[in-house]
């Protein structure tokens, strides 16, 4: 913490004989710090991706269980869109990029997007 002394001279040009000071005032200085927002990554549904790549990328990129990927995939293949986890700005960017980088490369259009929660 920051603490800062304020002292003020009752007038600079002019201090009597007294030396009088006005006393000053001790305060602190609190850091004021917010929770990061929160992004809720989600998957889109296409009828082209394979149910068993879409279970294998929430194993692999959301460290999901198989019981709990497999619920999440029926719930996007159902209702066309699920979401995936939720997490900082950077770290949802990262894994929709990673979604989509391997996506690609299996040649599946897979989309993945973000939204703040």
């Amino acid at each position: 913490m920051l603490i800062y002394y304020i002292m003020k001279l009752s007038d600079e040009n002019n201090i009597n004989s007294n030396n009088d000071l006005d006393r000053g005032v001790l305060l602190e200085d609190k850091p004021k710090t917010k929770k990061p927002s929160m992004y809720n990554v989600l998957l889109l549904n296409d009828d082209y991706t394979p149910m068993e790549f879409v279970v294998l990328i929430l194993e692999s990129v959301f460290n999901k269980k198989e019981e709990e990927a497999t619920q999440i995939m029926l719930h996007v293949h159902k209702n066309g869109i699920g979401v995936c986890g939720t997490f900082t700005y950077e770290v949802a960017e990262a894994k929709c990029k990673t979604v989509m980088d391997l996506a690609k490369k299996h040649e599946h259009p897979l989309q993945c997007t973000m939204e703040k929660n």
